[in-house]
């Protein structure tokens, strides 16, 4: 995509042209090395998260967004694209949403500026414009699997349990092993309250044995 950027350089070009930068930064826990992602005595925003945590959510993010909103920053300075968004689509999104507000994206691993001249880079646009493309096919895909998961969990509850609101037949639940141990304490003569300690049952179910018991015996 490009010839990879030396933030250092970079950093201290833009500074004399007048650019106000920061840097953005994240990474997965405490104490991971950013050395290599900013540049000594800037300004930087640092979000310690799991990358599949979307950009506007992350804590640090959301200051720089709040701090570019208020004008302090028409610049932001990334190790890779990859750290502005938790998948293909978020990416996209953070970096169309930046470039609109007039801010200029580098990104030092793949050598990208969004904005050159005062103007949208011609490479960034195109870029912008794969990354759309790989968005819609990466949603489509989720709708895809999203709707398999549901046929599949269809199919999976024809064949499993009763169906919601049929009743379950006597024959069934006195066929059932807790039940014949309930009934079985409550023959020998124990209460309700014993009966449930010795078949590891609800006082409830122990009662319902009893009167569907007492009712069949009618």
């Amino acid at each position: 995509m490009g010839t990879q950027i030396d933030l250092e350089d970079l950093a201290n070009e833009m500074i004399n042209e007048g650019k106000k930068t920061a840097f953005y930064v994240r990474v997965s826990s405490e104490g991971q090395n950013v050395d290599r992602q900013i540049v000594p005595n800037s300004i930087s925003f640092i979000d310690v998260c799991s990358g599949s945590t979307a950009f506007k959510t992350r804590k640090q993010a959301s200051k720089l967004l709040k701090r570019i909103d208020a004008g302090e920053f028409n610049q932001i300075q990334v190790h890779s694209i990859d750290r502005l968004g938790r998948n293909t689509i978020d990416i996209m999104q953070t970096i169309e949403m930046l470039t609109n507000k007039g801010v200029n994206v580098i990104s030092a691993k793949e050598g990208l500026q969004t904005i050159v001249d005062g103007k949208i880079n011609p490479v960034a646009k195109l870029m912008i414009g794969i990354l759309g493309t790989l968005a819609e096919f990466e949603l489509n895909r989720i709708k895809e699997r999203t709707q398999e998961g549901r046929e599949k969990a269809k199919k999976r509850n024809a064949f499993k349990g009763r169906s919601e609101g049929s009743k379950e037949t006597d024959d069934v639940f006195f066929s059932k092993k807790k039940v014949q141990d309930i009934q079985k304490h409550l023959k020998n003569g124990e209460s309700l309250l014993r009966t449930s300690k010795l078949a590891g049952a609800s006082l409830n179910l122990v009662r319902k044995v009893r009167d569907k018991t007492q009712n069949k015996a009618v």
